[in-house]
């Protein structure tokens, strides 16, 4: 019979060092932090899962390997785990379905193993202990050897429960038998699943000796052509029965070599790591992408919330507000309380005392047009697509909303920028100051003259002896100062006008250029810095998926 049983292909276990699987796992979770905020959950949960999973299974014994014996009713399953147990432990019997619980055995002493199995969640009453009290029995110390449920159970929770322990074992011994070796549901559902997963993976060929030797090989020969169909190239394949010792000894050596190195767990989730990989590459790109947004997408973005804040509105009216203030300190002292009686246009807007550390009300500057809430959005979108572009799809959407995510905080904000921008007219000049005190003293000069001579003529009106006025040519001294003064006065408010024009010009420009940095501030925050937070966040997932390759 040992002759029949098959032979054995099997594939050398690649090395996994424990401190680069830790690298990689740590690696993984910086992607998960730079990427959670910005790709959806049903995207990452995979990897949430496998590093979970990893911190779990090395948080407990690294001294015992997890092996399940997965297969499917009738398969024989159950009599080979008591045949490498030496006892009857699991039961065998032939109604559907036969395994319902797993069922563990281990071989050494419980300490370590007991927390691996409460994780995986095997019941006390269904563990079992197996004293080393023999050479043979010592070669597998530390193998935690379980029997799951038939995953082709009729009863659903049996299912479940094998897709959950699959996904926690660290090596997985799938028993076959000759009539249902072929299953579809067996390959497509579950091997083909475990390509990434050969090196911890064992196909065993059950109930062999049902087969006569020229049957059984061929057999082998077309379940190994289904098994390389399925990406299982050199995965070990091995013929048993539970009645020959001999191919049962061939899994027990099998086992006790994953069990001497140590390494399964690690190859397990070495390979889940790999996976993982493969899954995330599908979300960054081969490069890390932009690293700002473009000045020239800045530039219209700010163009576009400037007019929509009513900046070049703010701006005339400093211009405005500037000569109006000019004409009321250097005009003409007799024309300044006519010009008081109009209103100042900064005023007009509630813009003229605002302050960055005061309560700040809102201003009346016109709300945006329907044009220019509609070039802001446009911005908005533009500056995303533009940032976006080149980076793979989710990540583009997630520009796209880092972008709109405070577009409705944008006009309050544009109104409190406004509000509280220093417009640089907030103090009197220093020459509309001289010009006033010139221009004071011109008029008492005038009114000086204009006394003089009101009294001159009320003296000659009352018949006193007239006075004589000082002579300048042949103008009385009073006449030419109250001339002179008036004279003065008009002509110096006369120049002063141009003088005001061209100030108020330059004060408007340098008020619009505070302006424009108040609002390229509001857009940076609201929209740039978003954007920006997502471009990082991309390069940061690209550099930590380049540590999960190495």
């Amino acid at each position: 019979m040992t002759d029949m049983i098959g032979k054995i292909r099997g594939g050398r276990h690649r090395d996994v060092d424990a401190d680069r699987l830790l690298a990689r796992m740590e690696a993984v979770d910086r992607f998960l932090r730079a990427a959670e905020d910005h790709l959806s959950d049903s995207r990452l949960v995979a990897a949430r899962t496998v590093v979970e999973r990893a911190d779990a299974r090395l948080a407990r014994s690294r001294n015992h390997t997890l092996v399940a014996l997965a297969g499917a009713t009738g398969g024989g399953k159950s009599s080979l785990f008591n045949a490498i147990a030496g006892h009857d432990l699991s039961p065998v019997g032939v109604r559907r379905p036969t395994t319902g619980t797993t069922h563990a055995c281990l071989w050494g002493p419980p300490a370590g193993a007991v927390e691996l199995l409460d994780w995986i969640g095997v019941l006390p009453r269904y563990r079992f202990v197996r004293d080393l009290d023999t050479d043979d029995e010592a070669g597998l110390r530390g193998l935690v050897l379980l029997d799951l449920p038939d995953f082709d159970s009729v009863e659903r929770t049996h299912r479940s429960e094998v897709d959950r322990l699959l996904g926690m074992v660290d090596m997985v011994v799938w028993v076959v038998d000759p009539q249902k070796y072929a299953d579809r549901l067996v390959h497509r559902n579950y091997l083909r699943e475990f390509h990434r997963h050969r090196d911890n993976t064992v196909v065993v060929l059950n109930q062999a000796d049902l087969l006569a030797p020229t049957d059984l090989q061929r057999v082998l020969e077309d379940l190994r052509r289904l098994l390389d169909s399925d990406g299982l190239q050199g995965v070990p394949l091995l013929a048993t029965s539970a009645y020959d010792p001999a191919s049962v000894d061939q899994l027990r050596a099998m086992l006790e070599r994953a069990v001497a190195g140590r390494k399964a767990a690690l190859r397990r989730l070495s390979a889940d790591l790999d996976a993982v990989v493969e899954d995330l590459s599908e979300l960054v790109g081969g490069s890390a992408g932009k690293a700002d947004v473009d000045p020239e997408t800045v530039r219209r973005l700010v163009d576009a919330l400037a007019g929509a804040a009513g900046a070049p509105m703010v701006g005339e009216a400093v211009e405005l507000a500037y000569r109006h203030r000019a004409a009321d300190h250097a005009g003409w002292p007799p024309l300044r309380s006519f010009r008081r009686l109009r209103p100042d246009p900064l005023r007009r807007l509630h813009l003229s005392e605002a302050s960055a550390d005061s309560v700040v009300g809102a201003t009346s500057v016109p709300a945006p047009s329907p044009a220019e809430r509609s070039a802001v959005g446009l911005a908005v979108r533009s500056a995303a697509r533009d940032a976006g572009s080149g980076l793979p799809e989710p990540w583009q959407a997630a520009v796209m909303t880092a972008a709109c995510s405070r577009l409705d905080d944008l006009p309050d904000a544009l109104d409190r920028a406004l509000a509280t921008t220093d417009l640089g007219l907030d103090r009197p000049r220093l020459w509309w100051r001289l010009v006033r005190t010139l221009q004071t003293l011109i008029l008492v000069i005038a009114v000086v003259g204009l006394g003089w001579l009101v009294t001159g003529y009320l003296i000659r009106a009352l018949g006193l002896p007239p006075l004589s006025y000082p002579m300048v040519g042949r103008l009385p001294l009073p006449t030419v100062l109250l001339v002179g003064g008036l004279l003065a006065g008009l002509l110096i408010a006369a120049l002063v006008r141009p003088l005001a024009a061209a100030a108020a010009r330059r004060a408007r420009q340098l008020a619009e250029q505070r302006l424009r940095a108040a609002v390229a501030e509001v857009g940076h925050e609201h929209v740039v810095a978003p954007i920006q937070d997502v471009l990082h966040s991309y390069a940061a997932a690209c550099e930590a998926l380049a540590d999960m390759r190495r």
